[in-house]
């Protein structure tokens, strides 16, 4: 198969950037869609990676991904997103979980579509089903048939304790192709205050600084960690 797979929005802390919760959107559906790129193509899929970090605003991203999808003739367009909207930050046992969303149920990518929500769900996420939009930029504009998947909720504590983003690219290549890559993780333990010498090289970890009650105080050590050199998020738990 030839696909197009994206990351919708902006990179995080720009302009148009994606929904921030317990987890940063445009953080995740990038390393997802840099999982789903390597996985497909050890497949021996051709993909493009049609992910715009430069959008002067919410238009202007959606235009520039579309230029990008459609400078290339593909069976199936995948961009990948997170809901937000379940307000659940301290958990209810239950996941809010999968949608995705196409064009309209005549869409080429509808069979894709339905497959990914059952993969996904197979994680143990709730299944909210595949929905048409006949107004979403990305749908309505790329020459190929296109799916727009919203993984699962960054403001649900079941959601993010469930989530994993190589888990989640797996069930998605699995669901687009049928075929799963065998990826033994490379693994020795590190010895307190040393830093692991190998591993997967593909995995990111994250290091909490503080938590603060007051955003002041928060945007401060953001402020002194950034003129250190480091990158920088607030997440408000």
């Amino acid at each position: 198969m030839k696909i197009n797979v994206h990351a919708g929005h902006n990179p995080a802390g720009k302009i148009a950037c994606g929904a921030v919760g317990l987890i940063n959107e445009s953080i995740e559906n990038r390393r997802i869609t840099e999982e789903m790129i390597s996985q497909l193509r050890q497949l021996g899929h051709t993909v493009y990676n049609c992910t715009v970090d430069n959008g002067t605003g919410q238009a202007d991203v959606l235009k520039k991904i579309v230029a990008k999808c459609n400078a290339h003739a593909v069976d199936l367009d995948v961009s990948i997103h997170f809901n937000s909207g379940a307000a659940d930050p301290t958990g209810n046992q239950k996941t809010t979980g999968v949608e995705t969303f196409v064009y309209s149920s005549s869409s080429k990518a509808m069979p894709y579509a339905e497959k990914v929500c059952q993969m996904i769900s197979s994680l143990g996420f709730q299944n909210r089903g595949v929905k048409y939009s006949q107004t979403l930029y990305v749908l309505k504009n790329t020459k190929a048939p296109s799916m727009l998947i919203e993984c699962c909720f960054v403001d649900d504590k079941d959601d993010v304790q469930l989530y994993n983003y190589r888990n989640m690219a797996s069930a998605i290549v699995y669901a687009i192709t049928g075929a799963r890559v065998s990826k033994p993780a490379e693994t020795e333990e590190a010895k307190p205050g040393e830093e692991t010498p190998v591993g997967d090289k593909d995995a990111r970890y994250r290091v909490q600084i503080g938590a603060y009650s007051e955003k002041s105080n928060a945007e401060a050590m953001k402020k002194k960690l950034k003129d250190a050199g480091f990158e920088a998020f607030i997440i408000q738990a």
